[in-house]
């Protein structure tokens, strides 16, 4: 235990990344176990002892620190949520030492609508620029390639966009021939940039949130902009997406290597940077949707495909609770079996590559046919599924917005509509349910009849082969249960004004 403590010493020198990835590399699945315990008891007293808030919650819950001795005793300790825990202390309660000089706040609203800031110090910018560099290493050319950044997130408030900068001028300075520009979700500045700075680089990372990228992709065409003649790598954030969605923008931009050349992040405001996909994590996510028993053994959902990626327990760990995703992490706002809102669950390494090879798979020889095996890591993996707030439902049946993002993303409709929609559940003027599905159409491109029936078609077709609650209340209710489909101009302002997130549910 001793050499694993010196070795976690060298993977927290920030003036020497060497030493980090060197040591992400090496350890094995056991010693994973081992300091992960050990960082998760420390944490916690460090934090009864520290944050004023936290301890009063541990008193509150009539709970004994003193008893926290081993991973069983931890599972034990309250949980915690916004609601119990942050929204219910002032913030200088829940930080180290009641201290929030020297950080940088990020805000979130919740479903209250009211912000609450998350403080954020300099060690969690440090763990995002590692999980960010980890993506460039997977191409070793990466560190000669003069590259372009284009980070597409907001920059205002919220995380996404300042800590994908940070992240980026960190490993900047850890010589990598890294230039950086910050449009933010203004694509008139990235077509520009595209256009008079995109070929004066040997690559370009387009950093952004899934559909917004997918627009920018799909327009570039009409600002001369060729993505085939650019060596582009896509990083993603704050939300899911499917398979189809990673195959048709490969597609459409000539990447060649969708494992080493995409990647989507699993961050938060609470935590930044918490998780992210490998090439592992992609192929296995790709294997899962053509082998119903493996996506079975693995994914507690069987209609749904959850985000899949790995995490490093020494900068966020994950458990779960009865499907309930809950991590645990170092920041100036430190959280203890934090509640997050997600749904999934938490798999070993090992007990993957088991599943795959009771299955006749083996991951590891894939893999290395891929021309990744070098990248593999003995890290676990948590998978997300999209939140069930984010849903609506309709005679009961729950729907998702996975299940009508699939089905826009048919190759039949690519020409007509961007992807984009908003869902809710309505009722006529005899208090019947419905659903109505908006949708945005590309540019230039006006509803028809044919359209909104196939459209209509493609999207009760695939509700009926993912969705059991759904496929049962057709069988009783027939056309009742068919969305009422309403197509929008592009960008319109009803549902899809520019420059925000996608509101893919809307609860009336």
């Amino acid at each position: 235990m001793a050499k694993l403590r010196a070795g976690i010493k060298n993977f927290f020198d920030q003036d020497n990344v060497e030493a980090t990835f060197n040591y992400l590399q090496s350890i094995k699945e056991d010693d994973w176990d081992k300091i992960s315990e050990d960082y998760l008891l420390n944490l916690f007293r460090e934090t009864f002892e520290r944050v004023r808030g936290y301890h009063d919650f541990i008193e509150a819950n009539n709970f004994q620190p003193l008893n926290v001795k081993s991973l069983a005793d931890y599972t034990k300790i309250p949980v915690t949520n916004k609601n119990n825990y942050l929204r219910s202390y002032p913030l200088e309660h829940l930080v180290f030492d009641g201290r929030l000089d020297k950080t940088i706040l990020a805000a979130t609203s919740g479903s209250s609508g009211h912000p609450f800031y998350f403080p954020r110090n300099e060690v969690i910018d440090w763990q995002s620029s590692i999980f960010h560099e980890q993506f460039l290493r997977y191409d070793p050319e990466n560190r000669n390639k003069s590259t372009l950044v284009i980070n597409c997130f907001g920059m205002g408030v919220w995380i996404g966009g300042l800590i994908t900068y940070q992240a980026f001028h960190k490993i900047a300075a850890r010589e990598y021939p890294l230039t950086i520009l910050t449009p933010g979700p203004n694509k008139k500045e990235i077509f520009e940039a595209l256009k008079h700075l995109g070929k004066k680089f040997q690559q370009i990372i387009l950093c952004g949130y899934p559909p917004f990228i997918k627009d920018v992709i799909d327009e570039a065409e009409g600002y001369h902009i060729n993505w085939k003649e650019l060596k582009l790598k896509l990083i993603f954030a704050a939300e899911s997406f499917t398979e189809q969605f990673r195959d048709y923008i490969v597609k459409k931009c000539g990447i060649t290597n969708p494992y080493i050349d995409t990647v989507n992040i699993y961050g938060s405001a609470d935590l930044g940077t918490m998780a992210i996909e490998t090439p592992l994590s992609i192929l296995i996510r790709k294997l899962a949707i053509e082998n119903k028993k493996i996506h079975k053994e693995l994914f507690h959902e069987s209609g749904r495909l959850p985000t899949l990626v790995q995490f490093n327990p020494l900068f966020v760990n994950f458990e779960a609770q009865e499907n309930e995703v809950l991590c645990t992490g170092y920041n100036c706002l430190p959280l203890i079996r934090y509640a997050i809102g997600d749904k999934g669950g938490v798999i070993r390494f090992s007990h993957m590559l088991k599943v795959f090879n009771a299955n006749g798979v083996d991951l590891i020889t894939l893999a290395k046919n891929l021309g990744f095996e070098q990248h593999i890591y003995q890290l676990p993996f948590v998978y997300v599924y999209e939140r069930t707030d984010l849903s609506t439902k309709l005679y009961g049946a729950i729907i998702y917005p996975e299940h009508i993002r699939e089905s826009l993303q048919h190759h039949i409709l690519e020409d007509f509509v961007t992807g984009k929609f908003t869902m809710l559940t309505k009722h006529d003027k005899k208090h019947n349910q419905y659903l109505e599905i908006n949708l945005e159409l590309k540019p230039r491109v006006k509803e028809t009849h044919d359209l909104t029936e196939i459209v209509k078609k493609i999207i009760v077709e695939n509700l009926l082969e993912k969705n059991a609650e759904y496929k049962n209340n057709a069988q009783l209710l027939e056309e009742r249960v068919e969305p009422k489909v309403v197509f929008w101009d592009h960008e319109h302002p009803t549902y899809f004004k520019p420059g925000g997130k996608q509101k893919w549910v809307k609860n009336n």
